[in-house]
């Protein structure tokens, strides 16, 4: 079983949607003991760091989210899941993050230009991502693919090793990590069109 945390916060239906398009069941819950029950975690997230993870919290998620990727199950962030896996997010103040991966999160800096253009932030729409290491979640996924991306703030990994693709906008800026077990990105795979769904089905079909 797929498990897509709901805490209130988060696009879980397009997730879940995704998953079901390439043939894989996933169940939406508010239930953190069903995490201890599922094969696959997925920590889906849009909106503000601070409220995600109050609401992780508050909901009881945060000790079996560290407890399921402890224990090697095949875990998936996207957007600010990903962010929420780092120490702390400078968003609207500094707040500790679940801590899994060494790091900051910080905002795109303003005045950012590209070919005598200001850049708008949030980067919103589709950009190439530069593959930069080897994990299942990439598997028949090309160099150079665009994917859809939401996002102010970008995060900057402690060690550069767990950065699994970059993306240039205005700066080059960490598109998706890979660490054992754990995976996230930056971009939206549910939005992603054919990429993003490959994405998904690596995810789906990986071995616990």
């Amino acid at each position: 079983m797929i498990a897509i945390i709901d805490y209130g916060m988060g696009n879980l239906r397009s997730v879940q949607k995704g998953f079901e398009r390439i043939g894989f069941a996933a169940e939406v819950t508010a239930d953190p003991a069903r995490l201890l029950e599922a094969q696959k975690i997925v920590l889906p997230g849009v909106g503000a760091f601070r409220d995600c993870i109050h609401n992780l919290q508050q909901g009881g998620f945060v000790e079996p989210i560290l407890q399921v990727i402890a224990e090697g199950r095949p875990f998936l962030g996207i957007c600010l899941g990903l962010q929420l896996l780092f120490t702390e997010s400078e968003e609207f103040g500094l707040h500790k993050g679940l801590g899994v991966i060494p790091g900051r999160v910080v905002r795109f800096p303003e005045g950012m230009q590209e070919q005598g253009e200001k850049l708008p932030v949030p980067h919103m729409g589709w950009n190439q991502i530069s593959l930069k290491a080897e994990t299942p979640l990439f598997n028949n996924i090309a160099d150079g693919s665009n994917v859809y991306f939401v996002h102010s703030y970008y995060v900057k990994p402690d060690d550069s090793t767990v950065v699994a693709a970059t993306c240039n906008y205005g700066l080059e800026f960490c598109a998706a990590i890979r660490k054992d077990n754990v995976m996230a990105t930056q971009f939206h795979p549910e939005k992603s069109q054919g990429i993003g769904l490959q994405m998904l089905k690596n995810f789906a079909e990986m071995n616990g």
